[in-house]
């Protein structure tokens, strides 16, 4: 409980624009050769985030746990920040639920869809699958 409580808290006053997905870094449908474990399903994705830049948004990783990390997404030309979580549920499933959100306006126009789209791109690419499309 209070793991799901740490994902929500980072931007309390982003509420535009949250995305929640699962991903699944060991999918059952045989695209990956060998399984991988939690350290090397987070060192896949920090390498994915830290390569892309889309809408050319600059990541930083502003936080990072043995279970929980978090980007900041800087904008090129206001220097608006949108945050990005990742949060791996304890347990033997390899899943990671996360979330894009901005922290302030009225319109984000669909930056953090984008941003999730390409994302979870980059990760299929290596062999991660979705619980659900969007």
């Amino acid at each position: 409980m209070v793991a799901r409580e740490v994902l929500l808290r980072s931007s309390e006053v982003a509420a535009l624009a949250a995305i929640f997905h699962f991903r699944n870094y060991n999918p059952e449908d045989g695209r990956r050769k060998k399984p991988i474990n939690k350290d090397e399903a987070i060192a896949e994705l920090l390498q994915v985030v830290t390569s892309l830049k889309p809408d050319n948004f600059t990541p930083r990783v502003a936080e990072r746990r043995e279970d929980y990390i978090r980007v900041e997404y800087e904008s090129p030309i206001m220097g608006f920040v949108d945050d990005v979580e990742f949060w791996f549920p304890p347990g033997k499933k390899s899943i990671v639920e996360y979330r894009s959100a901005s922290r302030i306006g009225n319109f984000d126009f669909d930056i953090n869809k984008k941003r999730i789209k390409a994302l979870r791109s980059e990760l299929e690419k290596k062999g991660w699958s979705s619980e659900g499309r969007f």
